[in-house]
């Protein structure tokens, strides 16, 4: 019977010890995502994308945007932060930490887009540590969606490091690329080449 009791402590034990490092360990990374000091290899080594979201956040509140807050990653509606900027229009980012090898798709302008009601929000942006696929370019500048890629980060990454914010928060402000032409213009070229193709 003291066996079991002596088991049972000892199992007890092993499983706290186990919560203590983990919860130590989550502290000691949260530090490391310093936006003074962390780069563009560090975001490509990080975990998950939530360490990407979190990096985001403190990036945000340390180029001078105080009412950043991180969306509950469990029920974000398509958004990972919320910010207000400098011309006070509500903005909301989708965070995407991926390879150069593993484009952004259309999902990720669709689900910042749709999510634009959610948060009352005037501007969507989707940053990440990657580049898009030309379909994502494309749904984007319909859209209004403002995309900001590898470069871009580098550059905010490189703007906060030597104290000038206003840049960052330029880049990251800036309108969207709109594309213009629409389903008309490809329908009115579909009507001409079967015109063309009724001619003979």
């Amino acid at each position: 019977m003291l066996a079991v009791i002596y088991a049972i402590v000892a199992a007890i034990m092993i499983v706290i010890a186990a919560r203590i490092i983990i919860l130590i360990s989550r502290g000691r990374r949260r530090r490391e995502l310093n936006p003074y000091k962390i780069t563009i290899k560090d975001i490509d080594r990080m975990e998950d994308g939530k360490d990407f979201e979190e990096y985001l956040y403190r990036l945000f509140l340390a180029l001078g945007y105080e009412d950043a807050y991180k969306t509950v990653s469990s029920r974000d509606f398509g958004a990972d932060l919320v910010f207000t900027d400098r011309n006070g229009n509500r903005a909301i980012i989708q965070a995407k930490r991926y390879a150069v090898s593993n484009p952004v798709g259309l999902s990720a302008v669709q689900e910042i887009y749709s999510a634009m009601p959610f948060y009352r929000a005037q501007k969507s942006i989707v940053i990440t540590s990657g580049i898009y696929t030309d379909a994502c370019l494309k749904l984007a500048g319909y859209n209004g969606v403002r995309l900001l890629d590898r470069e871009d980060l580098i550059d905010i990454m490189n703007d906060l490091r030597s104290r000038h914010e206003d840049a960052a928060m330029d880049l990251i402000e800036a309108e969207p690329e709109l594309l213009l032409d629409s389903w008309d213009d490809y329908l009115r070229d579909k009507q001409y080449k079967k015109e063309r193709l009724l001619r003979g």
